[in-house]
């Protein structure tokens, strides 16, 4: 079943299709995504909806959005570094959640080396803490598309990631969430990327490094899972960072997230600020060496936070 919120009559509520290419119908009652992701039953009935009406946007605002880092075989030997003994962890801010539709908007005076990542997306369904990995897939409420856009330069400035990963517009979800009994195997999804119509990414979810199952007993040995996080679970290579040369989202761009059997988040990129602040659109793009210097900091960041855990461990 794929579920979606919209907004119809001047208000968010929960639209349901059956299936792919199915009528939308309009659930009864003021019934919205996260009542069902807490428990409530889908209701039966409903008026119907074109496509045009079950206009999505962000389907809920998760509680905690839980990232993974090198998580893709292609990815780890693109950059020629270690695999990782453990999911490489961190988190984006709730406020940082879009639907598809609204713009990642950069502010040039913030960041300048922004990115895109396109990532499987898990919905946790019921609470869960050091759940066996046997029983993990049993909490996935559903799956959904994420973009976990990245500011590399902020990376590579600090210690952790909460800047470079949790700025505001920077990880839309969406456009739906697809129950989990229509995903069968959470590892065999194609995950793609477009940027201005041109494929960027093209990998598969079976090159993961630390599956669905084991990512869900991982993260609940430490928190506990509640209905409505999300799990983002790692990105194919790819990314414009790690091209030759490196490339950055600019205004004007639009990024395509898609992951099979899910549908397509689209984004358009435009210039962040406040009213009557100036447009800084026409700055002029970092240099060569700068982004050569940015990429060497990001990589060192990394292989530090890496070779700290590998000590402890």
């Amino acid at each position: 079943m794929r579920l979606s919120t919209i907004v119809h009559d001047g208000r968010r509520t929960l639209a349901i299709a059956e299936g792919p290419g199915d009528t939308w119908r309009l659930a009864p009652g003021n019934l919205h995504l996260e009542d069902i992701i807490a428990g409530a039953p889908i209701p039966a009935g409903g008026a119907s909806l074109t496509a045009d009406e079950a206009v999505p946007v962000l389907p809920h605002r998760p509680g905690t959005i839980f990232g993974i880092g090198l998580n893709y075989l292609d990815t780890i030997t693109e950059m020629g570094w270690p695999r990782p003994k453990a999911p490489y962890l961190f988190t984006k801010l709730s406020s940082s959640a879009i639907g598809t539709g609204e713009a990642i908007a950069i502010d040039a005076a913030v960041t300048r080396r922004v990115d895109w990542e396109t990532e499987l997306a898990v919905v946790i369904g019921a609470e869960a803490r050091d759940i066996p990995e046997d029983k993990a897939l049993d909490v996935v409420f559903g799956y959904t598309v994420a973009n976990d856009v990245s500011a590399r330069d902020l990376q590579a400035d600090d210690a952790q990631w909460v800047r470079g990963k949790g700025l505001d517009t920077f990880c839309p979800l969406g456009p739906v969430v697809v129950t989990a009994d229509e995903i069968k195997d959470p590892q065999a999804l194609a995950v793609r990327t477009w940027v201005n119509g041109e494929k960027v990414q093209d990998g598969t979810t079976a090159d993961m490094l630390f599956s669905v199952r084991s990512l869900i007993a991982y993260l609940s040995r430490f928190f506990t899972l509640r209905p409505g996080d999300v799990i983002l679970t790692g990105t194919p290579s790819g990314c414009g960072d790690f091209m030759d040369p490196p490339r950055a989202l600019r205004p004007g761009d639009t990024v395509m997230s898609e992951v099979e059997g899910i549908g397509r988040l689209v984004n358009p990129v435009r210039v962040a600020g406040e009213q009557g602040a100036p447009d800084r659109s026409t700055a002029d793009p970092p240099s060569p060496a700068d982004r050569a210097s940015t990429q060497a900091s990001t990589q060192a960041s990394m292989q530090s936070s890496i070779q700290a855990f590998r000590s402890t461990s």
